[in-house]
């Protein structure tokens, strides 16, 4: 294939009204000649940088957190989430959650363990990032406060 041919993808959340797909066009590179690649393209909407110390060995815990903050704040809602590990002393014990708004904004810290003492609960977090990027909308069931008894 030439790099002006495309590939014919269905887009699940498109509907011709009729029960059809929208089908959208994508370019298609050849994957043997990096002159034919197609650099990404920056998405729209906020972004989540993860920072972590590596010598904590804290990456499952910083890709566990962003594949929950995808699956909860799928594309557009969350445009991008960035994991960046750390390895030196100044850094040591570090995980920090950032958020920014808009793309090309400055993040706004969410979450640092040292100063909130511990890691964040999945619900906590998702609930100020849900409250800066898309206040209303529900999270589901923990979302949900007890119910108190009188």
């Amino acid at each position: 294939m030439s790099n002006s041919e495309t590939c014919e993808t269905c887009d699940p959340g498109q509907n011709d009204g009729d029960g059809t797909r929208e089908v959208i066009k994508v370019p298609v590179e050849n994957v043997l000649d990096p002159s034919t690649f197609i650099p990404p393209s920056a998405l729209p909407g906020p972004g989540v940088v993860i920072e972590f110390c590596n010598r904590c060995r804290w990456l499952h815990r910083a890709t566990w957190v962003q594949t929950e903050l995808f699956l909860t704040f799928p594309p557009p809602t969350l445009g991008s989430i960035t994991v960046i590990p750390y390895d030196s002393a100044e850094t040591g014990g570090r995980f920090r959650v950032w958020l920014a708004v808009e793309r090309n904004s400055t993040p706004e810290l969410i979450w640092d363990r040292k100063t909130q003492g511990g890691f964040p609960e999945l619900k906590d977090l998702k609930q100020r990032i849900r409250d800066k990027i898309a206040p209303g909308t529900s999270l589901g069931h923990s979302d949900k406060h007890p119910v108190t008894q009188p």
